[in-house]
């Protein structure tokens, strides 16, 4: 039991800090109904459970070890995310809350809930890294109560900011509604600015 626990707070401290995954989250909390928003958390959850399995068991140690795939995850990754900013930011003053038209296709939330976690070239570099180095510390036994600990806290984490933000944001005017969306979109287009200035020094350097 103390190995799930372990998982759960190293899943805790890995999710909570403000990135494109909880933007993602808040942003369809706060534009979507709480069915429509439970469902696109539940694909965000499943992104952020492969990405965390594959890191578990070493995609870090490959992807550091191979500049020109790290490279390429820079390039593309950056560019992806900046795409979803750009989306975010257009649509920013034109969608209303609980809108029927905010309804996105089960694919196209699938394929951005999976963007949104495999598009980060930080998250699949340094967090599959530190995720590669627990598992390689833990002893046999506790190596999938520890991921599972993770995969728990990740799942309690995406449900808890969407309950939270879907039941609070009636409170919420449409200056405040479209403040967030603009402040949302510009951190995204800051991630993958970032990503690509990684890239550049890396082609530059």
């Amino acid at each position: 039991m103390s190995a799930v626990i372990s998982g759960m707070i190293l899943g805790f401290a890995f999710i909570a800090p403000i990135g494109m995954q909880n933007l993602y989250v808040f942003n369809n909390a706060v534009n979507n109904t709480f069915k429509r928003a439970m469902l696109y958390v539940f694909f965000v959850w499943l992104a952020d459970s492969s990405f965390s399995i594959v890191a578990y068991f070493g995609m870090g140690a490959i992807i550091n070890s191979n500049e020109l795939l790290k490279l390429v995850v820079m390039i593309l990754g950056g560019c992806l995310v900046i795409y979803i900013g750009w989306t975010i930011l257009r649509s920013a003053n034109q969608v209303s809350l609980n809108a029927e038209e905010n309804k996105l296709s089960i694919k196209t939330a699938f394929i951005t809930a999976f963007i949104v976690t495999w598009a980060n070239p930080q998250a699949l570099v340094d967090g599959s890294l530190m995720l590669g180095a627990t598992r390689a510390k833990l002893p046999d036994a506790d190596v999938m109560p520890f991921i599972i600990g993770v995969l728990i806290a990740t799942s309690l984490w995406f449900t808890f900011v969407t309950v939270l933000v879907n039941l609070f944001k009636n409170n919420l005017s449409k200056r405040a509604f479209v403040i967030v969306n603009i402040v949302s979109g510009l951190i995204m287009l800051g991630y993958g600015a970032y990503f690509l200035f990684g890239a550049a020094e890396m082609l530059f350097a």
